[in-house]
Parts: C-alpha cells; sequence; structure tokens
C-alpha cells in the first residue's frame, strides 16, 4: 500500500511539473511571433526622436522634425498636426488636466496644446539648454523636460504651464519614468547611471550604477514589482531594483537601442532597436527575465510607444540614403534620411 501510494504521489508530483512547464512554455509562446502587421505612411522631411502613444484618445503622437504628426490608431490615419515645434524630440500628455506639451530642442521651449482640439495654448521659453526627453507625473502634476544641453531636468506645472524649478541630474539625461507616487527615475547616459528625484521637492534621492551597461537611452518601470528597464548602447537591458537600487538582471538587447516599454497585463519587457529588431522579454519572476525573441522590425526603428491595452507597439522609422560628409562639427554624421519615407510600423503578435 505504501508502494502504490508513493507511486501515485510521485506521478502526481510529475503531471504537476509537466502542467507548470507547459503553462511557462505558454505564456512565452503567447508572447512570441511579434512582426510588422502594417504601417502608417507619415511621409515629409526631417528626422524624428519620441513617439508618445495617448491611451484615452487612441492616438499617436509622432515628433516629425519641426512639427508633430497626430495619428488616429483606430484608421491609422493622419488627424491633426502640431506645428512650429524646431527640433521637437517628445510629447507628454496630461490627459487629466486636457494638456499636451512637447519638448522642442532647437529653441528650448515647450509648446503647450489642447488634448482635444490640438490648438496650440502657449509657448513656454526655457532657460536651460536643448530639452530633450519630456514626460508627465500625474502624482506631482507636473511635466518634466529633460535637458541635454544643461544637466537638468525642467519642472513645469501642468495646470498654470508655469517652470516651477529645476533638478540636476548631473550629466546628460535621456528617458525617464515615474513610480506613480512622486518619484522620478531618469537615465544619465554619461555615468550610465539612474538617478532618482523627488517630483514635488525637486531634490535628488539616489544614484545607482548601471554597469556593466554603458550609454542608458531608453527606460521603462514595472511599478507593481518595482522594476526598473535600461537600455543600453552596449546591447544589454540593465534591470534594478527601484526601491534599493540594486542590479537584478543583465539580458542581452539588439543594437541601436533608444526605447524601452513594459507591458505590465502580459509582463514583457520591449527594446526597439536601431539594427532593425525588436527584443521581446518575458518577466518570469520580478528577479528571472527571458528573451523570447529578437523580432525583425527595420532598420532606424529605435524608439517605442505602447498600447497597452492591445499590446501593440508603435515604432517609426524611414529609408536611409548616403550619409554627408563629416564636419568638425558633425565627425560622425548619420545617414541621411529619403524625403517621402517616414513611417510608423505597426508591430503585433
Amino acid at each position: 500500500m505504501r508502494h502504490a501510494r508513493r507511486a501515485w504521489l510521485t506521478c502526481s508530483s510529475l503531471l504537476i511539473l509537466f502542467a507548470l512547464a507547459l503553462c511557462i512554455g505558454s505564456a512565452h509562446a503567447d508572447s512570441a511571433s511579434f512582426r510588422v502587421a502594417r504601417r502608417i505612411l507619415i511621409g515629409g522631411e526631417g528626422g524624428w526622436d519620441y513617439i508618445t502613444y495617448d491611451g484615452p484618445s487612441k492616438r499617436l503622437f509622432v515628433s516629425h522634425g519641426a512639427h508633430v504628426a497626430v495619428v488616429d490608431t483606430r484608421t491609422d490615419s493622419i488627424v491633426g498636426d502640431i506645428p512650429d515645434t524646431p527640433g521637437v524630440h517628445g510629447v507628454a500628455m496630461a490627459s487629466d488636466v486636457g494638456r499636451g506639451f512637447t519638448s522642442n530642442g532647437r529653441d528650448s521651449s515647450v509648446t503647450v496644446f489642447d488634448a482635444k482640439t490640438l490648438a496650440v495654448l502657449k509657448r513656454i521659453k526655457l532657460e536651460q539648454r536643448n530639452p530633450d526627453a519630456i514626460m508627465y507625473d500625474q502624482a506631482s502634476g507636473r511635466v518634466f523636460t529633460f535637458n541635454g544641453g544643461s544637466a537638468n531636468a525642467t519642472a513645469i506645472d501642468a495646470t498654470t504651464q508655469q517652470v516651477v524649478g529645476t533638478v540636476a541630474i548631473g550629466g546628460k539625461p535621456e528617458a525617464a519614468a515615474p513610480d506613480g507616487r512622486g518619484v522620478v527615475f531618469v537615465n544619465n547616459e554619461d555615468s550610465a547611471t539612474v538617478v532618482a528625484f523627488d517630483a514635488k521637492q525637486l531634490k535628488p534621492l539616489h544614484v545607482w550604477s548601471l554597469a556593466p551597461g554603458e550609454g542608458p537611452s531608453g527606460l521603462a518601470i514595472d511599478r507593481a514589482h518595482h522594476r526598473l528597464f535600461s537600455g543600453c548602447d552596449n546591447n544589454k537591458l540593465i534591470v534594478l531594483d527601484s526601491v534599493t537600487g540594486k542590479k537584478v538582471a543583465d539580458v542581452p538587447i539588439g543594437a541601436g537601442v533608444d526605447g524601452v516599454a513594459f507591458d505590465p497585463s502580459r509582463q514583457l519587457v520591449l527594446a526597439s532597436c536601431g539594427e532593425g529588431v525588436l527584443t521581446v522579454i518575458h518577466e518570469d519572476t520580478p528577479d528571472k527575465y527571458t528573451v523570447v525573441e529578437n523580432a525583425t522590425t527595420q532598420r532606424g526603428g529605435r524608439t517605442i510607444a505602447l498600447d497597452e491595452e492591445s499590446g501593440t507597439v508603435f515604432i517609426p522609422t524611414a529609408e536611409f540614403g548616403p550619409a554627408p560628409a563629416p564636419t568638425p562639427d558633425r565627425p560622425r554624421p548619420r545617414p541621411s534620411i529619403v524625403p517621402g519615407t517616414f513611417t510608423v510600423m505597426v508591430v503585433q503578435r
């Protein structure tokens, strides 16, 4: 009887392990097979940087040279334009106050527009130079520009549209992410660190190393599990604990990353890489990460926006021509962009 019971327990254990393996395999299978389902042609001339998806309106805000193209993702059609945003890098949506904000790097300004009508309401001139990344922290009610030419961040009250202060970053800031409770995290490209600061007090809280990561750019956060995901130039995604700053994981990704997104309902980290791949990583546990695939996109597709509801990913790119001749100011110029080829790839499973 004991032998029969032991055999039954052994079989049961094996069945449980097999079921768990199937579940894990199924989860990874569900995460796989991303592909470019279609493309939204934007056209025109000029470069681009960040792309922003606004869930409430289901619209996509696409930075493009000196303006922002606005796309309705339900119809894949351009439904508006925010003009005169020279050197625009990104867009932050403060939907709770009905406003949007652009970071205009070329003239160090922020354009404020109506979130529904897209009408331009105000232009804020900054004393800080080259606002690059931009984000809205709802917990503090502030929009932050991360200024590549001043090694700091500027805080703007989203309701009054007034500059309320700055906070030092200590180097060139890149992408940022709020924790939803008043702390903002930002990648410092120069020192390969993450800087955490208090969004209300404008006071630095922590500086955490991303070693062995180098040149971090894209940043995303898993708020539920307190994890930060920094995409680095040396083909690494570094995972930090957002409470302690401890390094949790070092995950291989494609080359030329500039955008990282986190899909909380599917537990996926997504890194858009300029070589033409989307690295898809599954968060098996908060301390364990598995690369599911390197999905083919297109060369130049380095920034990303995510529709968390559907899991759809948006990645802008264009066709490229030869690079212009080097100059003392631009010793390593980027390849030229073929006019009329700028598109947004719609990447789906």
